[in-house]
């Protein structure tokens, strides 16, 4: 990611919403800009119209601590937007890649220790996730839960891709506007925290090539801290679920997420889940049953050819010798 470009377009676009009333500014006459005049939020942050300007053209190397929340203040940022600038001055000093670098390796997998922790929850989903959205580790609830994600033929299965490239997305998520804003916000807050991920770069462009609703979104620059809350699914099998979440950041793992839904005790979507669950695990039953006769006519293949092979080097009955 540019972080020069991104700096700009997100201290413009929150210019841009901030109306002189709501700044406690007189309106006056003859705007041209929508939202605030780079020499307004000056005044409110304290700083030169000049090194406003400085730092509107996306330099935010060496800001102080100081004047970012002298911005954030003018600019009435909430905490998700606030967190956002302060990622992105990192990122401007190169410190971000410091705090964030990490072993490389070819392809995550979870410790035994967190997958028993998944699958210590059988009443709800749980899943791991990163902030591209790549579903990284699941219990057998969480699976079902997003079978049509997992149905992928792209590793790992991403979240961000099903929304905006598969059709299937329209009903699992009811409010897709709302799912779809949400996603964005997700994908935009990682990108400054960790502007170099090569990952996220490569599916923030395969996903604006090929989705206009994506592009418009990723244009408006809104981000979002996305811990809890309740939303409401329509899955193929379980039907209408509403559940609410949890979203740990993993101490051990700096850049993923352990996410819970769980029912409402008694709901109808407890009863769902209760679906669900019973489902997953007759999918899961045939899928071993299908791997065990598999493995099985393997083996009596395996047995019939040394039977035939020895046959032959003895010699069958009747046969010349």
């Amino acid at each position: 990611m540019d972080n020069r470009q991104e700096v700009r377009e997100f201290l413009v676009s929150r210019r841009a919403k901030i109306s002189p009333d709501r700044a406690g500014l007189p309106a006056g006459g003859n705007r041209r800009v929508p939202g605030l005049r780079r020499s307004e939020v000056a005044m409110l942050a304290d700083v030169s119209v000049e090194y406003y300007a400085k730092l509107e053209r996306g330099n935010l190397a060496g800001v102080s601590p100081a004047v970012l929340d002298a911005v954030a203040r003018a600019l009435q940022l909430d905490d998700a937007e606030r967190a956002h600038l302060l990622a992105l001055a990192r990122a401007a000093d190169g410190t971000s890649a410091i705090l964030r670098r990490r072993p490389k390796v070819k392809q995550w997998s979870p410790r035994s220790s967190l997958q028993q922790v998944l699958d210590a929850v059988t009443e709800g989903p749980a899943f791991v996730r990163n902030g591209r959205m790549d579903l990284l580790a699941a219990n057998r609830l969480a699976r079902a839960f997003y079978s049509e994600v997992y149905a992928s033929s792209q590793q790992p299965p991403n979240i961000a891709r099903f929304q905006f490239l598969d059709p299937a997305s329209r009903r699992f998520y009811p409010d897709w506007g709302f799912f779809a804003d949400v996603c964005v916000e997700i994908l935009h807050t990682e990108a400054g925290r960790n502007p170099h991920d090569k990952g996220l770069h490569d599916l923030v462009g395969e996903l604006s090539t090929r989705s206009d609703e994506f592009r418009r979104r990723w244009g408006a620059h809104n981000v979002r801290h996305h811990g809890t809350g309740s939303k409401t699914f329509h899955h193929p099998v379980a039907g209408t679920l509403t559940l609410a979440y949890e979203g740990l950041e993993l101490a051990a793992e700096p850049g993923l997420t352990l996410t819970i839904y769980t029912a409402e005790p008694g709901s109808s979507s407890e009863e769902a889940l209760r679906l669900l669950s019973s489902w997953a695990a007759t999918q899961e039953a045939s899928t071993v049953d299908r791997v065990e006769r598999a493995h099985s006519s393997v083996r009596d293949d395996a047995v019939q050819d040394a039977s035939s092979s020895r046959r032959s080097a003895e010699g069958e009955p009747g046969s010349a010798v």
